[in-house]
């Protein structure tokens, strides 16, 4: 009877052993069977599907786009833009017509879009925090001037990438630097309180890839709040937390765009992340180019000073001229005379 009892014991625990280790490869079973099938992708909205449409036949509308999307949405606006700005469409002509006053990221770069285009967009935008203005050659120092002036909210900004662009952030540096405006004044009692600072003064992160050392100097030394292509890090950096818009391998139009087809720009095989610096940036300017919008930008920026101070020499010529001349003396005395009998009279 022992033995009997020994052996249903022995069975039972035997059972329980079978029963552990099916239950242990069947759920091992279950999860290799889950880690190879494929992920659900979510199907594309219907109003995806029509952008992508609308983004396939791009240039049959753009001379009529103005007209086009005066009633859409914002969003919708902007992800017109972007697939124009891939397709390699995106001018003066079509940012102007699809500019939003309600925009807080403008994305132009690679684009044909010049200082006419990016003036009349950022003083319609002018809430606008994040601008990507990259490998944009027909921008020069007036855009940047006006892009810093009208938009008082701008936190990011991403510029150079290509040979004449890095030559004009390189001419643009001044913008960046608080000053003081030139006014007509000889003394600082005639200076406004509103005209004493001037420059970008909300700018934070400026992502300029191919830097030169000098200009990277330069902003930091005289524009230290200005913190130039931070590297990510979950501390932060500097005691700020990196925003999105100034991570390298980001771009900025790339949320309104993630769910539309890639194929919508792939017509003219657009694929930003895969062209070399090389194919992507035009030759680079010669000299006598660069000598010749030295001069422009040396020339425009003194002319104030210039007029200045031709007026200060022609008060004191008139100065001396009073002091100096018989003649000057004499007109004086008698208009004094003439003020002092009328004022008996």
């Amino acid at each position: 009877m022992e033995k009997a009892k020994e052996l249903k014991a022995v069975g039972k625990s035997v059972e329980k052993l079978n029963l552990n280790s099916n239950s242990k490869s069947s759920g091992k079973l279950t999860t290799l069977q889950s880690s190879r099938l494929p992920k659900k992708t979510k199907p594309p909205t219907l109003f995806s599907l029509c952008l992508g449409v609308v983004g396939k036949h791009l240039e049959d509308i753009i001379e009529d786009l103005g007209e086009i999307a005066i009633n859409f949405p914002a969003d919708t606006k902007m992800a017109i833009a972007a697939i124009a700005r891939r397709r390699r469409l995106l001018n003066d002509d079509v940012v102007i017509s699809l500019a939003d006053s309600s925009w807080e990221v403008l994305d132009i770069s690679g684009s044909d879009v010049s200082d006419l285009g990016l003036v009349k967009v950022v003083e319609m935008c002018k809430f606008l925090r994040a601008v990507d203005i990259s490998r944009c050659d027909k921008i020069t120092i007036t855009g940047f001037s006006e892009l810093v002036e009208n938009c008082h909210s701008l936190e990011t900004l991403r510029c150079g990438g290509s040979p004449r662009s890095d030559y004009t952030v390189r001419r643009c540096l001044g913008i960046f630097k608080p000053k003081l405006i030139d006014t007509n004044g000889d003394s600082w009692e005639e200076l406004d309180a509103t005209e004493i600072a001037n420059g970008a003064g909300s700018l934070r992160w400026l992502v300029w890839p191919k830097i030169d050392k000098d200009s990277l100097e330069i902003l930091s030394t005289e524009c230290p709040r200005i913190m130039v292509n931070p590297k990510p890090s979950p501390f932060g950096f500097r005691g700020d937390a990196v925003p999105r818009e100034v991570l390298p391998n980001i771009t900025l139009d790339d949320p309104v765009v993630k769910d539309i087809d890639p194929t919508t720009w792939a017509v003219c095989g657009f694929n930003p992340k895969t062209l070399s610096p090389s194919l992507s940036s035009p030759p680079e300017m010669s000299v006598a180019e660069k000598f010749r919008l030295a001069f422009v930008e040396r020339d425009t920026r003194l002319a104030p000073k210039r007029a200045k101070n031709a007026r200060q020499h022609q008060r004191r010529a008139e100065r001396e001229w009073m002091m100096t001349s018989p003649r000057a003396k004499a007109l004086a005395l008698a208009s004094q005379a003439s003020k002092s009998l009328h004022g008996r009279n």
